[in-house]
């Protein structure tokens, strides 16, 4: 039965790489670390209008001092997002990076203002559930103790199941000798968090409150390592990237990040193609009510998707429900108490039911891998909380797998949704960015260390090979479930009962599991 799992996910894996391989992966690899300053709101420097639109940078004109009032920065970090302003506080932390001039691009009033929280309102259905390795990464730059100020969830179990009733897993930390699993945290209070962090540094940012319109990139180089932009020559800023504001505005740039999602401006005006495809799935989410504290994350593949029961806090969790477009757009008018029958039919012994025994028989496989067995082996499968109350708007949004085909050209580097966007099956999204945004600091950091130009592209490849390797190995591991369980047919239901089955004995196999989805770097079926 193994040897079906190990198969399955090995030829998922294998396609998936036959599918990227067309479009050239990089080698080269560093690893991350961490920075700090103080915010600055200024209105900076007024120059002519640009053009809208990419195109390259011609020698600059006109004396000395005009120039000079031209706003420079070292580095220019278009979205200040969750994984945008990850980027800032972790060069904030870091001691060879806390020196640089940051510009932070984003029209989103809560830069200024910061996210408005009130303790008594019921959770925002937009939450992340963050891995181990992102906790310690907040820990790492000063984020995580504004984060335990406010309402958050731990989670140490995890159950899995399908609607056919033949097999589930269960996750316990303790199975790989961990604390927790993961965490739920509203977005508005990962991005207060990191706001609240970074304003405590002393650390040189300044945000622009409006949109980039324009990029110009270099076409020779002139070299400026080791130089901070503050004592660059006006007759270097023909190396660096120019931003032309919304409002007007430009300023200079040796290296422009793009953290602004999936429909990234940098991307689109760096010219990186990518490469992708919708799932004719939409995601319907909301916060829910139930009568006890919840403690596990639950989970329940269902015909036309997975439906995900997430614990948020207090009595509530978050509900994250794949279906068809049309379900979705059916079930966010669906008046609430059809909504809360909907969604107990989904999460308990609708379609399907509850799996009770296994039909590969659980005590037999547990028996032939003693003493490789988990202590969740000998749990039993329990039905999740019953849903009483819907107590937030539903929102609904489309799914898409979308992959840059580079990561990193001249001047420019993409981090977060702007270079790769994947399914919710398994929340892996946003941690993703944060690994981008651990990679990308510590390439940042040696580089400086070196002298080396922080924009060179040869210094940038770096980056990009260490974390494209691992985003298209997670991207191929989700998509394949993603396949994997759209499809309702006899022999393939029975391979998944395997898998369920096999993952819920097999001490090596879980540990794998649960140590990658926390955030560790190694594959299972592969290390």
């Amino acid at each position: 039965m193994l040897v079906f799992l190990f198969l399955m996910f090995k030829l998922i894996f294998f396609c998936w790489c036959r599918l990227i391989a067309t479009r050239r992966l990089v080698s080269n690899i560093f690893v991350p670390r961490l920075a700090t300053r103080a915010f600055c709101t200024d209105a900076p420097a007024k120059l002519n209008d640009v053009p809208s639109g990419s195109h390259f940078n011609k020698e600059p004109e006109g004396d000395e001092h005009f120039m000079n009032d031209v706003p420079q920065h070292d580095i220019a970090i278009v979205g200040g997002g969750m994984v945008g302003m990850a980027l800032a506080c972790s060069l904030a932390s870091m001691p060879l990076t806390k020196h640089l001039s940051i510009a932070i691009i984003d029209s989103n009033p809560a830069l200024s203002t910061g996210p408005v929280i009130k303790k008594d309102d019921p959770p925002d259905p937009r939450v992340s559930t963050v891995t181990p390795a992102t906790i310690s990464l907040f820990k790492d730059i000063g984020a995580w103790e504004h984060v335990e100020q406010h309402r958050h969830a731990y989670f140490d179990k995890m159950q899995v199941w399908d609607y056919t009733g033949f097999g589930y897993t269960k996750y316990n930390a303790r199975d790989a000798d961990k604390d927790v699993l993961g965490c739920v945290v509203e977005n508005k209070v990962l991005h207060k968090s990191l706001l609240s962090s970074l304003q405590n540094k002393d650390f040189n940012s300044t945000i622009y409150p409006t949109r980039l319109s324009s990029l110009s990139l270099p076409t020779r180089s002139v070299s400026s390592a080791g130089a901070s932009v503050s004592s660059t020559s006006s007759k270097n800023l023909a190396n660096l990237a120019k931003l032309d504001l919304s409002d007007g505005t430009n300023l200079y740039a040796k290296l422009v990040v793009g953290a602004d999602g999936s429909k990234s401006r940098v991307r689109e005006l760096a010219g990186i193609k990518t490469t992708g495809w919708n799932y004719s799935q939409s995601a319907v989410i909301c916060t829910v009510e139930h009568p006890t504290e919840n403690f596990c994350a639950w989970q329940r593949f269902l015909p036309a998707g997975p439906i995900a029961l997430l614990p948020i806090g207090d009595n509530f969790s978050n509900i994250v429900w794949t279906m068809s477009p049309k379900d979705a757009s059916n079930h966010k008018i669906m008046n609430e108490v059809d909504f809360v029958k909907a969604v107990n039919h989904a999460l308990d012994s609708g379609y399907g039911p509850r799996p009770e025994s296994r039909v590969f028989g659980g005590d037999v496989l547990s028996s032939f891998f003693r003493p490789d067995v988990t202590s969740s082996v000998h749990e039993r499968f329990e039905p999740p909380p019953k849903v009483v109350r819907l107590v937030s708007d539903r929102m609904a949004f489309p799914l898409s797998l979308m992959h840059a085909n580079q990561y990193a050209s001249k001047r420019v580097v993409l981090i977060g949704d702007a270079a790769h966007t994947v399914h919710p099956l398994a929340g892996q999204g946003v941690n993703m960015g944060y690994g981008d945004v651990s990679s990308l600091s510590n390439v940042i950091a040696d580089g400086v260390a070196v002298g080396s130009d922080i924009g060179e592209v040869t210094l940038l490849k770096k980056y990009e090979a260490e974390r494209k390797t691992a985003n298209i190995a997670m991207m191929a591991v989700l998509d394949g479930f993603q396949k994997a369980y759209s499809v309702d047919f006899g022999p393939i239901n029975i391979l998944r009962a395997a898998a369920f089955n096999g993952a819920n004995v097999f001490a090596p196999l879980k540990r794998n599991i649960i140590s990658y989805a926390s955030g560790e770097r190694r594959l299972p079926f592969l290390s």
